[in-house]
C-alpha cells in the first residue's frame, strides 16, 4: 500500500528542474503515513509531467519495486497505490509471452501487462484494490485509473497552470497554487450524508475519480486547460457496478441453494487465500459478527499457525462486541489480542480526526476504526477485514423498513398520503423531526427517495447553510437508471455505489493508512460481487434477517450459538460526549463569533440546535457532529495553509515549504 501524487503542466509554463523537484517533494511529503518505507520522484520538465511516490513495502521489499517505475520498453511510467492479488498468475501469462522480469512484485507485473495487452485489457484482468497514474511517453497522455469498487482513493483538479492529482486531498492542497475554495454544494451534501459522495470533493472543481474508471488527458488538453467538469463527463469505465448487478439479475444462478452455498464458499475461500500473500506480518480484524468471523475462519483454515486477530472493547455494553469476538477466537484457535478502551482513549482521537481524514467526514465509527487499526498495526502490517457483507448480503434493517414503506405507499391513494403528510409536517418541530422524516417517506414516489431520506443525517442542509445549493450526488443518476427490480435490491444497489464506497471504504482507508496499515477486503472481490447479484433475494434474506447464505457458509466453522449474535454496530456515544467531555471543544467551534466570521453556517440556527442538545430538548447531536467535523477540519486546513510558503509571481514560481 502506498500513496502518490503528480503534476501535468501546460507546455508554455516551463518549470525548472529544481522547482519541479521541490513541488513534487512537498506534495509527496503529505503521504508519509501511507508510505513510510521509501519514496521516489520522476519528472520530465520538458514534457511537463512529474510523479511522486511514497511506499509501504508489502510485496517485494527490495529496491526492484521502487516507484515511480518505468516499463521495460521505456514507454510507460507508473505511480501506483494498492495490491494486485492475482499478480502471480498474470506474471506467468506474461512470461509465457516472452516478458522478462527484474523483480518479484506486482507493480512491475502491472506495467508489463499494460505494455503487452494495452491499458483497458490489462486492468480488466486485475483482481485487486488500486489507484494509479500512468504516463504514456509515446502518446504524451496521462491515465488515471481506480479499482472496481473504489477501495483506493484518487483526486484530481487544477492549480494554476498545473493539472494535479493524488491519493489524498492533502496532496493537492500542498501545491502552492492550489485555490482551495470550499464547494458549498458539496458541503450541503456532506451535511446530508456525513461524507461527500463521489464524484465531488469538499473543494470546488476538485473531483474524486469514480470506481472502475479510466480518465485520460493529453498534453493538448492540458494546454487548452480543459475543465475538470468536462473531464468528469467523458470518463470511460472498464467495469460497472450497474452492469454487474443488471447482468447478474438477468442471468440468475440456476443451481440449488446447496450448490450456491458451495460456489460462494469456493469463491470466498479463494478471495481470502489470494489476500493472504504478503512478505510482511498479516492478521485480521475480528468483531465477532458474521462477516469478520467468516473471513477469519477461512484464513485459519488455510493457515498452519494461529492467525493474529484484533478486537477493541468498550465498557458500555451497547457498543461492546469484544466478548463475542473472544468467543469466536477461542473456537477457531486464533492468536487473539483484545484491548478495552476508555472514554479518554476515544476522546483523545477526536482532535486528530481532521488529520486522519483529510476531507470532512462525520461517521462516528471513524474513531473505533482508527483505534482498532492502531492496535493491529502494533503487530502486523496487513490486516483482512469483513467490510462489504452488510451491503452485498442484505445486512441492514433499513432495507426491510424501506420496502415496507414502499409497499404501503403503492397501496395507499395519493390523496390519503397527502393528507397524512400534511398532518405530520404540522406537528413537526423542525425539518429534522421524526414526523418530518415520516412525511417524506409517505410522499416518496420511488424507492430511491425513501433510501435517501433514511440515509440523511440532515434533510434540509440549506436551512443550516448561509448559502449554497446542494449538488445531486453521483450515485443518484446511476441508481435511477439502473434496471434492478425489487425495493430491497434497489436499496442494496444504492448502498453499494454510495455508502459502501464513500463512507465505509473511505473510513477504513483513511483510518488504516493513518497508521500505515494495509487493509484488505475479501468479501469485496469483484468475482464475489458479480456472483452475489446472480442469487435470488430469498437466498440473502427472509425479510426479517439478512446474510442467510453467508451464515450457512459460516456454519461450516462455527456453532449456531456463535453465529446468532445481536448486531451492535461500531459506534460511539456522541450525544453523551457533546454534553460532557467534548462540551468545551464543541462550544469553541460553534461560537457565534466564529460561525459569523467564517460564513458557512447560519449562527442563529446552529446556536439554537446547540442549545437543544445541551438541554436535551431535541436529538440533533448527529447533525451537530457533522457541523463540528467540518469546523474542526476547516480549522486544521487554515493552520496548514498558514504554514505554506509564499507564492511568487516572478520567473521562479515556487518556493518550497
Amino acid at each position: 500500500m502506498c500513496g502518490f501524487s503528480g503534476i501535468l503542466r501546460r507546455s508554455k509554463m516551463v518549470m525548472s528542474h529544481e522547482d519541479f523537484n521541490k513541488i513534487l517533494q512537498r506534495m509527496a511529503s503529505t503521504l508519509v503515513h501511507r508510505g513510510p518505507d521509501d519514496s521516489g520522484i520522476w519528472f520530465d520538465s520538458e514534457a511537463g509531467i512529474g510523479l511522486a511516490h511514497r511506499r509501504l513495502a508489502v510485496i517485494d521489499l527490495s529496491p526492484d519495486a521502487r516507484q515511480p517505475m518505468e516499463s521495460a520498453c521505456g514507454r510507460y511510467i507508473l505511480a501506483y497505490n494498492g495490491e494486485i492479488y492475482n499478480f502471480v498468475e498474470l506474471r506467468m501469462a506474461l512470461e509465457e509471452e516472452g516478458t522478462v522480469f527484474k523483480g518479484s512484485g506486482d507493480t512491475e507485473v502491472l506495467l508489463e501487462a499494460v505494455s503487452r495487452w494495452g491499458l483497458k485489457s490489462a486492468v480488466q484482468k486485475l483482481n485487486g484494490m488500486f489507484a494509479f497514474a500512468l504516463w504514456d511517453k509515446k502518446e504524451r497522455r496521462l491515465f488515471l485509473v481506480r479499482d472496481r469498487i473504489g477501495k483506493k482513493p484518487l483526486y484530481y483538479g487544477w492549480a494554476g497552470p498545473d493539472f494535479i492529482f493524488g491519493s489524498e486531498l492533502g496532496v493537492l492542497s500542498a501545491h502552492p497554487l492550489f485555490p482551495g475554495e470550499i464547494d458549498r454544494g458539496a458541503l450541503a451534501l456532506f451535511l446530508r450524508y456525513s461524507y461527500v459522495p463521489a464524484p465531488y470533493s469538499i473543494y470546488r472543481e476538485v473531483y474524486r475519480l469514480m470506481p472502475g474508471a479510466i480518465l485520460s488527458i493529453s498534453c493538448d488538453e492540458i494546454d487548452r486547460r480543459i475543465g475538470v467538469e468536462a473531464l468528469n463527463r467523458r470518463i470511460g469505465f472498464y467495469w460497472s457496478a450497474c452492469e454487474a448487478a443488471e447482468k447478474g439479475i438477468n442471468q440468475p444462478f440456476t443451481g440449488t441453494e446447496a450448490e450456491a452455498e458451495q460456489a460462494l464458499y469456493d469463491l470466498l475461500g479463494d478471495a481470502v487465500a489470494c489476500r493472504m500473500v504478503s512478505d510482511v506480518p498479516l492478521g485480521a480484524l475480528l468483531s465477532g459478527g458474521t462477516d469478520s468471523s467468516l473471513v477469519v475462519s477461512l484464513m485459519q483454515a488455510q493457515h498452519l499457525q494461529p492467525v493474529k486477530t484484533f478486537t477493541i472493547g468498550f465498557n458500555d455494553p451497547v457498543y461492546n462486541e469484544a466478548s463475542q469476538a473472544a468467543a469466536v477466537a477461542r473456537h477457531l484457535g486464533t492468536d487473539h489480542t483484545e484491548l478495552y478502551v476508555t472514554d479518554k482513549d476515544v476522546l483523545d482521537v477526536v482532535p486528530n480526526l481532521p488529520k486522519i481524514y483529510d476531507e470532512p467526514f462525520a461517521d462516528s465509527s471513524q474513531i473505533p476504526t482508527f483505534l482498532i487499526s492502531r492496535l493491529a498495526r502494533s503487530q502486523v502490517t496487513v490486516a483482512l477485514t469483513g467490510d462489504g457483507g452488510d451491503e452485498l448480503f442484505c445486512g441492514y434493517r433499513r432495507y426491510f423498513r424501506g420496502a415496507r414503506i414502499w409497499r404501503a405507499n403503492r397501496a395507499a391513494p395519493r390523496s390519503f398520503r397527502l393528507a397524512a403528510a400534511k398532518i405530520l409536517r404540522t406537528i413537526s418541530k423542525s425539518p429534522e423531526h421524526r414526523s418530518a422524516k415520516h412525511a417524506i417517506d409517505i410522499m416518496a414516489e420511488d424507492v430511491l427517495q425513501i433510501y435517501i431520506n433514511r440515509m440523511s443525517a440532515c434533510r434540509k442542509p440549506e436551512a443550516i447553510l448561509k448559502e449554497g445549493v446542494e449538488h445531486i450526488a453521483g450515485f443518484v443518476k446511476t441508481a435511477k437508471e439502473a434496471q434492478i427490480p425489487g425495493a430491497v435490491h434497489q436499496m442494496m444497489f444504492a448502498d453499494m455505489i454510495n455508502y459502501l464506497t464513500d463512507d465505509v471504504l473511505a473510513k477504513v482507508d483513511r483510518a488504516s493508512m493513518a497508521v500505515s496499515l494495509e487493509m484488505r477486503n475479501p468479501i469485496l472481490d469483484h468475482r464475489v460481487i458479480e456472483f452475489i447479484w446472480q442469487l435470488p433475494l430469498s437466498m440473502k434474506t427472509d425479510n426479517r434477517q439478512g446474510k442467510l447464505i453467508l451464515k450457512k457458509v459460516l456454519k461450516r466453522y462455527l456453532p449456531q450459538k456463535l453465529i446468532d449474535w445481536p448486531k451492535h454496530g461500531f459506534g460511539v456515544p456522541v450525544d453523551r460526549w457533546l454534553t460532557g467531555p467534548l462540551r468545551n471543544w464543541a462550544e469553541e467551534l460553534l461560537s457565534e463569533r466564529r460561525l459569523e466570521e467564517e460564513g458557512f453556517f447560519d449562527p442563529r440556527v446552529i446556536r439554537e440546535m446547540w442549545a437543544d442538545v445541551l438541554l436535551n430538548r431535541r436529538k440533533q447531536h448527529h447533525i451537530l457532529w457533522n457541523v463540528l467535523m467540518f469546523q474542526a477540519w476547516n480549522e486544521q486546513r487554515k493552520k496548514q495553509g498558514s504554514g505554506l510558503s509564499q507564492v511568487r509571481t516572478g520567473s521562479r514560481s515556487y518556493i518550497a515549504a
